[in-house]
């Protein structure tokens, strides 16, 4: 199991945001889009083409994120596009295991924002 407390750097992140919480939001949200498109052209026995750009183009999202843990999955799952199906099948699961803890990670951190905004809303109709 994955650990998903430090999934994502949100220091690192925080320097490409500011701190503005709208384009951290926006930024899960591309994120999440480049899963969607990525993860499932990462198949143990699938053409070495769709594989390479996967985890190559899932490498970098990672790394601008802040998922370290899963970028560097990405850079393992790179260095064995030429292997057999059996060594890309443990590569592929442990991308998808990061991916699933950095998206449980934002899930998490979605909420979090979404309740201290609906608390901050709720103080400034009461003031």
């Amino acid at each position: 199991m994955t650990n998903n407390l430090n999934a994502i750097d949100l220091q690192h992140l925080n320097q490409y945001t500011g701190g503005d919480l709208e384009l951290e939001q926006e930024i899960y949200g591309l994120f999440k889009e480049q899963v969607r498109i990525w993860l499932r052209l990462l198949i143990a026995d699938g053409d070495k083409e769709g594989w390479a750009s996967a985890a190559h183009s899932l490498k970098g999202s990672a790394r601008g994120l802040g998922a370290n843990g899963l970028a560097a999955a990405c850079e393992r799952a790179e260095a064995v596009i030429m292997s057999g199906s059996a060594e890309r099948a443990v590569a592929a699961q442990d991308v998808r295991e990061k991916t699933d803890a950095v998206l449980h990670f934002i899930d998490k951190r979605e909420y979090k924002l979404k309740i201290q905004s609906l608390r901050s809303s709720s103080q400034d109709s009461n003031s």
